[in-house]
C-alpha cells in the first residue's frame, strides 16, 4: 500500500477485516463478509465490553444509531441515502460500510452536471463494436452494473448534483433490480444478485440544484448525518485524521493540545458568527465543517514541517486558517479581520496563552492577501 496515494478502506484495513471475519459467528445477510454487529464494531471501534483479544480502532465518529440504521437499510431491499452538510463524514461512512460488507468500496459513480445515464448503466468499447459488433464482451459495465452482477455495494457520490435524467435511471435499478440492454439479442437483461444495494450521498446545502423526485425518494432510506458540535467529539476526529496525515508523510511533529483548542474554539466562534449573520454577505463562504478544520491543521503542519522549524506554532496555524477560509476578497477577509479584532484580540488580553500569537499570525496573513 506504500505506493498508493490513498488506499481504499478494504486495503488499508485488510488485516483487521480478515481477523474480524475469522472470529465472526453472527448471522450475515446475503453474501456479506461480516455480520451487522461486526460491521458496526469495525466502523465505530471496539470497547472493553466486546471482549475481543485485540483493539479495533474507531474509524468514523458519530452517533451509533446512525451506523446501525445505515446497516439495517443495506440489509433490506432499499437504497441508503446519507445526507448532511459538507464535511460531516458521509463519504467516509459509505466507504467503510462498503469495505466491511463486500470488501470493495471502489464501485463509485461521482455525480456532476456532466454525469450521464451511461455512467450508471453501461457504455460500449467502440473499437470492439466496430470489429465484432455489440456483445457482452464489447459492453463496458458501469460501477453500478458491476455491483449488481457481483451482489456488492455500489456508491453514488453527490446524487443531487446529477441531472434528473440520471436520477430517474436509478429508479428502475432500485425498484426492479435489473438493467435492460436493448442493443443485445441475447443476455439483454442484467439482473442484480443478492447483496446488491446502493449507498448515495447528498449535501443538504445542494437543495435546489437537482432535487430528487418523489419516486426516487421512496426508494431510499434517508439517514441524516448532523454537523459535529460537541467539542470533544470534534477534537477526536481532528486528532485521528491528523495522526493519519503524520504517518502518511512520515512526519514527526507534535500538535500541542493548546493549539488544537485554539483551532476548535476559533471554528466555534466563526460558526456562531455565521449563525447570527443577517445576510450571506456577512457569512464566510466556507461551511466551516470539521473537514475544513482538518484541512487548516494539515496545511499548518505541512508548512511547519517544510518551511518552519518543524514545530507547529499559533502564528502558522492562524496563517493557515486565513489562507484556507478567505475565498472571497474582500468579503471573507473583512469577516475574518472583524473576528480577529472583535474576539481574538480581547481574548488574548484576558487569557493570554497562544491567542496573542494567533492574533499576530492572522493579521500578518490578512496583510499579505490584502
Amino acid at each position: 500500500m506504500s505506493d498508493l496515494l490513498r488506499a481504499p478502506a478494504e486495503l488499508k484495513y485488510a488485516e483487521e477485516l480478515d481477523w474480524l471475519e475469522s472470529i465472526d459467528t453472527g448471522p450475515k445477510p446475503f453474501t456479506w463478509r461480516l455480520s451487522p454487529k461486526m460491521i458496526r464494531l469495525f466502523v465505530l471501534g471496539s470497547e472493553r465490553s466486546d471482549g475481543l483479544d485485540r483493539e479495533i480502532a474507531q474509524k468514523w465518529f458519530g452517533d451509533r444509531s446512525i451506523v446501525e440504521r445505515a446497516i439495517v437499510t443495506l440489509a433490506s431491499d432499499r437504497g441508503l441515502l446519507l445526507i448532511g452538510d459538507p464535511g460531516t463524514g458521509k463519504s467516509r461512512l459509505a466507504e467503510l460500510l462498503a469495505a466491511a460488507i463486500c470488501r470493495d468500496s471502489t464501485l463509485v459513480v461521482q455525480g456532476t452536471a456532466g454525469t450521464t445515464e451511461d455512467h450508471i448503466k453501461y457504455s460500449w468499447n467502440v473499437s470492439m463494436v466496430i470489429a465484432k459488433g455489440q456483445s457482452r464482451e464489447s459492453m463496458i459495465p458501469s460501477p453500478i452494473m458491476t455491483a449488481m452482477e457481483a451482489g456488492a455495494i455500489g456508491r453514488f457520490e453527490e446524487l443531487t448534483r446529477s441531472t434528473s435524467d440520471v436520477q430517474d435511471a436509478l429508479i428502475s435499478i432500485l425498484s426492479e433490480k435489473y438493467v435492460s440492454v436493448p442493443e443485445l439479442d441475447d443476455d439483454a437483461i442484467v439482473f442484480a444478485k443478492p447483496g446488491f444495494s446502493i449507498i448515495a450521498t447528498a449535501n443538504s446545502r445542494d437543495r435546489g440544484v437537482n432535487d430528487l423526485s418523489s419516486a426516487l425518494k421512496r426508494r431510499f432510506n434517508f439517514v441524516r448525518i448532523p454537523v459535529v458540535t460537541n467539542k470533544k467529539s470534534e477534537a477526536e476526529i481532528v486528532r485521528f485524521r491528523t495522526e493519519e496525515l503524520l504517518r502518511r508523510h512520515e512526519i514527526e511533529l507534535e500538535v500541542p493540545p493548546n493549539l488544537l483548542d485554539v483551532l476548535l474554539q476559533s471554528f466555534a466562534d466563526l460558526r456562531a458568527a455565521a449563525a447570527a449573520a443577517r445576510s450571506d454577505d456577512e457569512k464566510l463562504e466556507s461551511s466551516l465543517s470539521t473537514a475544513e478544520q482538518i484541512g487548516v491543521l494539515e496545511d499548518a503542519i505541512l508548512h511547519s514541517n517544510f518551511f518552519g522549524e518543524r514545530a507547529l506554532t499559533a502564528h502558522t496555524l492562524a496563517a493557515s486558517l486565513v489562507g484556507s477560509l478567505a475565498r472571497r476578497e474582500p468579503e471573507d477577509l473583512a469577516i475574518i479581520n472583524k473576528y480577529l479584532h472583535g474576539v481574538v484580540e480581547p481574548r488574548g488580553k484576558e487569557e493570554g496563552g497562544a491567542w496573542p500569537e494567533f492574533l499576530e499570525g492572522g493579521r500578518s496573513a490578512i496583510a499579505g492577501l490584502s
